[in-house]
């Protein structure tokens, strides 16, 4: 399958779930997170193209007071996660507004997981 992603997968170190708004159901855990969709990790699998709105409890942000995030989405895609009682099911999201996009690069910024390797000083070899 061609890669039609525009940006780069942030995955995400805070414990955040995901509900469907109006079913009630908890989904899953977020497990990556861009302006246009997630990933999320679930105990069930859920069939493509299947519209719903996700409710995203939002992990403590500087200066945001909002504690959960509604968006329109569609899944588009849905396969087993390594481990086999898992599933990663993949998001596109809808129609998302200007203050959507602030409060989701917030999350990305504040808790996504960095792969930084450190620097560390080599003895006797002072650092650059």
């Amino acid at each position: 399958m061609k890669e039609r992603r525009k940006q780069e997968r942030k995955n995400l170190v805070a414990y955040t779930q995901v509900f469907d708004l109006y079913g009630g159901n908890l989904l899953g855990y977020l497990g990556d997170l861009t302006a246009s969709g997630a990933m999320i990790i679930s105990e069930k699998p859920m069939k493509p193209d299947l519209e719903m709105t996700l409710a995203i409890e939002l992990p403590e942000l500087p200066k945001i007071r909002a504690v959960r995030m509604s968006l329109a989405s569609r899944v588009a895609w849905c396969q087993q996660d390594l481990s086999p009682q898992y599933f990663n099911i993949g998001f596109e999201f809808r129609d998302v507004t200007d203050e959507q996009k602030k409060l989701i690069e917030s999350i990305i910024e504040n808790y996504q997981f960095r792969r930084d390797i450190p620097i560390y000083p080599t003895k006797g070899i002072p650092p650059k």
